[in-house]
């Protein structure tokens, strides 16, 4: 099997335009273009996850059971989710638009999980092949073509709007166009023969260490869910800055690939866990930052996307690192492991949209309109103040659990 690193950074921005940006686009699009109420597709957002609750153990399986075929089972699922995409944002609804919102991210997470859950599992293989410190170094370059996947898909539609009258459908044929490259790029790296015997979910979770780190990703993720579900409205209702949000959006997750290798370096010389800690001191000072923030104050928020995402570049370089070396130890062929991983970073994201976008609804939050001073409070203290207690949360849980160098 050949180590081409970058094919492993492609893939994995492929998979990025198609995770984090779908929660930040999705749901305001399908306000925007078709009147559907938040709390409704918040309840299908959070519905879709407990679907994944019983479907991506039952992915890692297949993905085991057939093993042999893996590059061909991710053709096909990358083509799922291709499609997936364009019907989401490129089809006008021939049914009730919620109900094809729900059918359409049904085809978009499932292939979504099923290709996650193969290629984290193959890092681990590839890690090994790689030696000293072979986890981070792969981790910075998947997480930083992740990065770069995420920064590119929160600005597309904003810049396509310039020269498109449909701009979200020219950002669902340039991902058709992604993921052909990306599937070309990483045919070779698929590796068919891991080791036969899987470990299951009850051998994963008897690891104390295994537990902690799933817990961690879980809680620590949640910051993230909870500010990118946020972020449009806040900077539209909060800040007043229509016409910021792809800008801002833009450097909160380019700092976050800037920041990526940094951190993977400094965990290489310091370790993966005493900068993760850092991280999180510099994500609760920023969010902080926001609590104080009112109509107008665009510089000040752009600081706090510049704290905030450097700190997001630690959270998904080193934790999945960490958990990948841990899996090298307990469970080699880490496909259920993965499928557990998945699952826990994309249910934050639906308990956001589930907790959050009816709880302001019914506080009278109403989007592009005028709201009342205790709404935009409640905005703002979800938006900063619910992540900085999350972040505490995570940061202590971490410096209480023994982590072997990666």
């Amino acid at each position: 099997m050949s180590l081409q690193l970058p094919s492993f950074s492609l893939f994995a921005g492929l998979l990025a335009v198609a995770g984090l940006p779908i929660y930040i686009h999705a749901p305001k699009f399908y306000v925007d273009e078709y009147g559907v109420s938040l709390a409704a597709l918040g309840v299908v957002l959070f519905g879709l996850r407990l679907f994944d609750f019983v479907q991506d153990p039952v992915l890692g399986w297949l993905s085991n059971k057939f093993r042999a075929l893996r590059g061909q089972m991710v053709t096909v699922a990358v083509f799922l989710m291709a499609f997936s995409m364009f019907a989401l944002f490129a089809i006008e609804p021939p049914i009730n638009a919620l109900i094809w919102f729900a059918i359409t991210l049904c085809g978009l997470f499932t292939s979504f999980s099923f290709l996650t859950i193969n290629f984290y599992a193959q890092g681990v293989s590839t890690a090994t092949i790689l030696g000293g410190n072979g986890h981070l170094r792969l981790a910075a370059w998947r997480e930083t073509g992740a990065l770069i996947g995420v920064c590119l898909a929160s600005v597309a539609p904003t810049v396509l709007a310039v020269t498109l009258a449909a701009p979200f459908t020219g950002f669902a044929i340039g991902f058709a166009v992604m993921s052909s490259v990306a599937v070309l790029a990483m045919h070779r790296e698929w590796d068919g023969d891991t080791v036969s015997r899987e470990t299951g979910f009850s051998e994963i979770l008897r690891d104390a260490n295994a537990r902690r780190l799933l817990l961690i990703a879980l809680i620590n993720a949640a910051p993230v869910a909870v500010s990118s579900t946020l972020f449009l409205f806040f900077v539209e209702s909060r800040l007043l800055a229509q016409g910021w949000e792809g800008p801002l959006l833009l450097l909160f997750f380019l700092a976050a690939a800037a920041a990526a290798p940094i951190w993977s370096k400094l965990a290489q010389k310091y370790g993966a866990k005493p900068m993760l800690i850092n991280a999180m001191v510099l994500a609760i000072a920023a969010f902080s930052g926001a609590l104080f923030l009112s109509e107008g104050d665009v510089f000040l928020f752009a600081l706090v996307c510049l704290g905030s995402g450097a700190a997001l570049g630690a959270d998904m370089t080193l934790l999945p690192a960490m958990f990948a070396a841990r899996m090298e130890k307990i469970a080699p062929n880490a496909t259920q492991a993965f499928g557990l991983w998945s699952f826990v970073s994309k249910f934050t994201l639906a308990f956001a949209a589930v907790a959050l976008l009816p709880l302001l609804e019914s506080a009278g939050f109403q989007a592009g309109t005028s709201n009342s001073a205790p709404t935009l409070m409640l905005l703002t203290l979800l938006y900063a103040a619910v992540p900085c207690v999350l972040k505490l949360v995570s940061l202590v849980l971490l410096a209480l659990t023994p982590i072997e160098e990666v």
